[in-house]
């Protein structure tokens, strides 16, 4: 009887170590376009960029795994309201209204929108007045999206599901501009698939914002261990090494 009573404790125990190193698996959410910070790598066909690397950073030093779910960035809130993920790693800024919604990390990168135009465009763009009944583009489900489109200064805004999508129709010319986070744009027109467009680098962003990780609001023990986690990223400097990897400045 004793040995069997062993057995079965034994068994029990391994159950329940099995079932703890399962519950540190973590889904994160991530978009497939949004280079440099998460973009699919057709080569392994999986999710690359900042963001994903600072996730797996924060992920190893909290102690857990994380498992990439891609998905449109329209999606990821609900996605992480409904449980369908644990955790958000996007270009996603922390908004007083996603706040009401989610709970956000301390900032990890600070940055504003960019805005993207025809090379035969030269007029120097500053701020949205100097863009009175032009027509523009914006990708649904950001930041940009409430602030352009109450300025009241432009002849159209059309929204985007994705950046590819506008901007083939900003370098063919179907709109007159591109509003995009400024390092994501920047960074794939790097990669000279739009070669008609350019940074308009006179403009100044007047939408800042910085990026950071979200849990649903009731996660709070998660989100305690992704601050720590950060802080001590940032301390030793892992933080910025990971931007630095992927040509981006210091962090937030």
């Amino acid at each position: 009887m004793k040995f069997k009573t062993l057995v079965v404790s034994v068994f029990a125990a391994l159950s329940m170590a099995a079932g703890a190193q399962a519950q540190t698996v973590l889904k994160v959410g991530s978009t497939p376009t949004g280079s440099p910070f998460t973009f699919l790598d057709t080569k392994t066909n999986s999710i690359e960029g900042v963001m994903v690397d600072i996730v797996k950073a924060v992920g190893k030093e909290a102690g857990f795994e994380v498992q990439i779910e891609p998905m449109a960035f329209s999606a990821l809130i609900g996605s992480l309201t409904s449980k369908r993920i644990d955790i958000v790693s996007a270009a996603m800024f922390i908004t007083p209204q996603r706040q009401q919604v989610v709970s956000f990390s301390d900032p990890v990168y600070r940055y504003g929108e960019g805005l993207m135009v025809l090379k035969t465009d030269n007029k120097e763009y500053k701020s949205f007045a100097d863009m009175k009944g032009m027509t523009v583009g914006v990708q649904v489900g950001t930041a940009f999206v409430e602030p352009i489109q109450k300025s009241g200064v432009f002849k159209e805004v059309k929204l985007y599901d994705n950046p590819p999508d506008m901007m083939r129709d900003a370098n063919a010319g179907r709109i007159q501009g591109g509003f995009m986070d400024f390092p994501i744009a920047a960074y794939i027109l790097t990669q000279g698939n739009y070669p008609n467009l350019k940074m308009a680098q006179s403009y100044q962003p007047t939408i800042m914002g910085s990026l950071g990780l979200a849990t649903r609001k009731e996660d709070t023990e998660l989100l305690g261990r992704i601050n720590k986690a950060l802080a001590k990223l940032k301390a030793d400097g892992a933080i910025d090494a990971i931007l630095k990897k992927w040509g981006l400045g210091g962090g937030a």
